[in-house]
């Protein structure tokens, strides 16, 4: 079975998407029956990259600035690059896994990650939207069969788009190896060098934007006694997205009475091991497809605090606690329980560990080629 995947958020620093297309990437190679094709942009390789272009992001907002409607140009010149290598390399599915496909002369399967710019405009960049609001649609209705991270956003999809029930087939993520419970020895040496103490810090990680609710973490931990916030900061690990001026207002005077520490971006390796040092994360995100890392730190057996809405639910289960994403008060309780009651964390540590082994990228790839196989054969 030959196969095209678009691999383009292979060139930027991994968030979610990027970390879903490279992992799928990954298990496709490693299966005798499919050979893939990845499209990079402006080339195609079957090579899969496992690190971003330096200075990718600089490069993109330069071309925004010398470019009117860089996105629309951008997206021509893929197009064009596109349909090039498709009709050299003749693949039988096209598997478009970060929601904008390209036209394809044949079945194509398009994954959705979430409606976050339908639900909640205002959290993203006005051209995103924009881009979404242009090209998505049309590739969602030429899609022969569709992939969610979840069962809530199939429900999503059902309800916005009127897409049918069978059409729409739910392949939860997976965790990598990389992330397991690790003793105060294994973690050290990464933990000193950002000035933290196994056991002794609370997590927050993702990409700075407002979607990740971090100002409601903010206000909560704030909330907590002093002498608590001293002896436990608040740590944010993320590179900057959008729409951050309030939320750095924020930070700052946290930052500088050195309760919040800042960290930015981290390789993986170096993550897993901040977020295994970890007391608690802290995820009060307002809307997710599925949430990679909650999953990451039950996997990790560190205990979640998490939405009670979206598809949260589905990943963390009971395995951690769940609150409301808008009442800082009530997650500052459970901040503050999480940290006196060592029996409650043990025990859902326990629990986190035994249901994080559910979710395996292998699972996740094998129930994609069945989707493909299933386009094949005419959805």
């Amino acid at each position: 079975m030959k196969i095209a995947l678009n691999a383009t958020a292979l060139l930027s620093p991994l968030t979610g998407i990027g970390q879903y297309t490279y992992h799928l990437a990954k298990g496709l190679q490693a299966l005798p029956e499919v050979e893939l094709d990845l499209f990079y942009g402006s080339y195609w390789n079957e090579e899969l990259r496992n690190s971003p272009v330096i200075g990718i992001a600089v490069i993109k907002y330069l071309l925004k600035l010398i470019t009117p409607n860089s996105y629309s140009v951008g997206r021509f010149l893929q197009q064009r690059n596109f349909t090039s290598g498709v009709l050299s390399n003749r693949p039988e599915v096209y598997h478009e896994p970060n929601f904008l496909a390209f036209k394809f002369n044949g079945p194509s399967v398009i994954t959705v990650h979430d409606l976050s710019w339908i639900r909640f405009p205002h959290t993203h960049p006005v051209e995103r939207v924009r881009a979404m609001d242009t090209y998505f649609e049309q590739g969602l209705r030429r899609a022969a069969l569709i992939l969610t991270d979840s069962e809530f956003v199939k429900r999503e999809l059902m309800a916005v788009f009127g897409i049918q029930a069978e059409r729409i087939k739910p392949v939860l993520l997976g965790v990598e190896p990389l992330f397991h419970p690790r003793t105060a020895e294994d973690t050290r040496s990464v933990l000193a060098r950002h000035d933290l103490v196994h056991g002794q810090y609370l997590l927050a990680v993702g990409t700075l934007e407002p979607r990740k609710n971090l100002q409601v973490a903010l206000r909560a931990y704030m909330q907590l006694p002093q002498q608590v916030r001293k002896r436990f900061p608040l740590v944010l690990v993320g590179m900057k997205g959008w729409r951050t001026s309030e939320l750095e207002k924020q930070i700052a005077p946290l930052v500088r009475a050195g309760e919040v520490r800042q960290i930015g971006y981290l390789p993986r390796e170096e993550l897993a091991m901040v977020i295994a040092g970890a007391l608690t994360l802290i995820y009060p995100s307002i809307y997710e497809g599925f949430g990679l890392p909650p999953l990451e730190a039950m996997a990790c057996g560190v205990p979640v605090i998490a939405s009670d809405i979206s598809s949260l639910p589905e990943v963390v289960g009971d395995t951690g606690l769940l609150i409301n994403p808008h009442d800082d008060t009530a997650l500052a309780e459970v901040i503050q329980k999480l940290i006196m009651d060592t029996d409650l964390r043990r025990q859902l540590s326990q629990k986190a560990l035994t249901r994080s082994a559910e979710f395996t990228w292998d699972k996740c790839v094998t129930k994609t080629v069945d989707v493909y196989r299933q386009a094949l054969q005419g959805g």
